[in-house]
Order: structure tokens, then C-alpha cells, then sequence
């Protein structure tokens, strides 16, 4: 029963069979049939069905709030007996913010697989507000984000940290010495991420400090592959994460500007609810730091 819970809690959230299938790593049709056997035991249509969506029914938000319930006692229950007797859970679910999810736990998981094969991860990706939201509203226990916000309903513990550098086209020659001072920078065209990224919430907070409330922002754009890909074709600049530039520095695609007298210093932070605690995120934790040598 408790999987069969969880299946409906994903498809509640993706409203999506194919969306659902592809997160739970199971086939659409054993997704669907699921659905249909809860429908048919609790004598409900828990979704309207259309050709390219599907949606809530009342009865379907109803049982929605049961199930949430319901998985939370069976997190309880495996808290305190089985997740105690065991070194990591089969299953691990967590959300990570962008920067995180694409540059840094994809190699920790890689080297955490190695010694623990039997461990599926289940991770969710977003900008740091989206995975903090998502672990508010209980859709996620815990996560890993960039930079720390003062909500007293989110516990913040640091975890690695992390450098932001001036960045562009290694082959844009307009600055000398590859050096500028802080005034040089608000002249400079700026390529951003995109409201509710904590990398820009730490920019912003550090410019700040340094009496800098403006850039010249040329661009927005969703992610840092994004803003990579635009600068190897421009002479553009972005403020990024030394964590997500290791090949494109290596391989002579992008390079670093020194700021003088600035420095950008921030860090990622295991985050999860004021107040709660589990064996399977002490143990995460614990087997996360212990694989991040490299």
C-alpha cells in the first residue's frame, strides 16, 4: 500500500502519467494501473482525464491530503525501526537547487553507488526558493541550497563553500591584465540567472555590501549551462560558480576576471524543516560530506 501511495502523490504533484512514470523509473501503464486499483478499492475518480492533461477531482484532493498523512506515519514508522538497523535506506528522495544538482551531487552520488548500489536517489532540481518551498509545503523532507534566508520554519546547515567569479569568453581580450576594480564592473555587460536563483540572492547581497545595487544586465537567463553557452559566443560577462566552470576553464573556453578589493565567497547549506529530524537524512548527510574529497 505504501507504494501505491506514493505513486498517487507523484501523479497528484506531476499531474502527469508519462511525467510520474519517468520520476518513480516505472513503465506509464503499471503508473496507470495503479491509479485505476486505488479508484476501484476506494469506489472514487481521483482524476479528470484528457487527452493531453489530466487534473484533481474533489474527491482526488480529498484523498490526496489522506495519503500525505499517511506516507509521513510510514516515514515515522521506518525512522524508527528500520532506517536505524540499516546504513543508508533503499530509496533516498531530496531536492537540490540547480547549481548543486548539476555540478556537485552527481558526483557524490556517483562515488556513494559505488559502495552503496542498492540506494535509488530520487532528486528533485530547482532554483534554491522552488526546493525550499517544495520542503515547506512537506513535498520534501530535506534538500541542499545555495545561500541561507532568515524563515524560522527552515533550518540551515552548512555544507561546502563556494566561490562566485567574474567570468567570460576566454578569448575576449577588452580587459588587461584580466583585472577590473568595482566601478569597471557596473559598466561591464552582465549576463543574470533568473529570479529566485540563490546564486543572484548571494550576488546581490554581496554587491551590497560593496555599494553596488545595480548591474548592467544585458540578459536573463534559466541556468548556468544556459549563460555558458551564451557567453562562449559573445563577449559577455556573468557572475558564476568556480564549481560550475572546472571544464570550461580547463579546456580554455571561459576565463576568470579578478575583481580587486571584492571577494564572493558563499555557502551550500543542507535545509530542511525547523524541527524535523530523520535517520535517513542524518545518514545522508553524514555519507555526503564523507564523499565530497575531490
Amino acid at each position: 500500500m505504501k507504494t501505491k501511495l506514493h505513486i498517487f502523490k507523484v501523479v497528484a504533484e506531476q499531474l502527469s502519467f508519462t511525467k510520474a512514470s519517468e520520476r518513480l523509473f516505472i513503465s506509464q501503464p503499471a503508473v496507470s494501473k495503479t491509479i485505476k486499483n486505488l479508484e476501484e478499492a476506494y469506489k472514487s475518480n481521483f482524476f479528470i482525464r484528457r487527452r493531453n492533461s489530466i487534473e484533481l477531482t474533489e474527491d482526488g484532493k480529498s484523498f490526496l491530503i489522506y495519503v500525505n498523512r499517511i506516507l509521513k506515519i510510514y516515514d515515522e514508522m521506518d525512522n524508527q525501526f528500520l532506517n536505524l538497523k540499516t546504513t543508508l535506506p533503499e530509496q533516498i528522495q531530496f531536492g537540490a537547487s540547480t547549481t548543486v544538482a548539476t555540478y556537485i551531487i552527481p558526483k557524490i552520488l556517483a562515488k556513494i553507488k559505488t559502495q552503496y548500489p542498492q540506494v535509488h536517489f530520487e532528486i528533485t532540481s530547482g532554483n534554491s526558493e522552488e526546493i525550499e518551498s517544495l520542503i515547506l509545503s512537506e513535498q520534501l523532507n530535506f534538500g541542499i541550497t545555495e545561500g541561507k534566508h532568515n524563515n524560522q520554519q527552515l533550518h540551515f546547515k552548512k555544507f561546502i563553500k563556494d566561490e562566485i567569479v567574474l567570468v567570460t569568453n576566454a578569448q575576449n581580450k577588452s580587459i588587461k591584465n584580466n583585472t577590473i576594480d568595482k566601478s569597471a564592473l557596473l559598466q561591464l555587460p552582465i549576463v543574470e540567472r533568473e529570479l529566485g536563483s540563490g546564486t543572484k540572492d548571494v550576488i546581490y547581497s554581496i554587491l551590497k555590501e560593496n555599494n553596488i545595487s545595480k548591474l548592467n544586465t544585458i540578459l536573463h537567463l534559466n541556468s548556468t549551462e544556459a549563460i555558458k553557452n551564451y557567453l562562449y559566443h559573445s563577449d559577455s560577462y556573468a557572475l558564476l560558480s568556480i564549481n560550475a566552470l572546472t571544464d570550461d576553464l580547463m579546456n580554455n573556453k571561459l576565463k576568470v576576471i579578478d575583481i580587486k578589493d571584492m571577494s564572493m565567497e558563499r555557502w551550500f547549506y543542507f535545509v530542511s524543516r525547523t524541527g524535523y529530524n530523520s535517520k535517513v537524512m542524518e545518514y545522508f548527510e553524514k555519507t555526503v560530506r564523507s564523499s565530497y574529497n575531490f
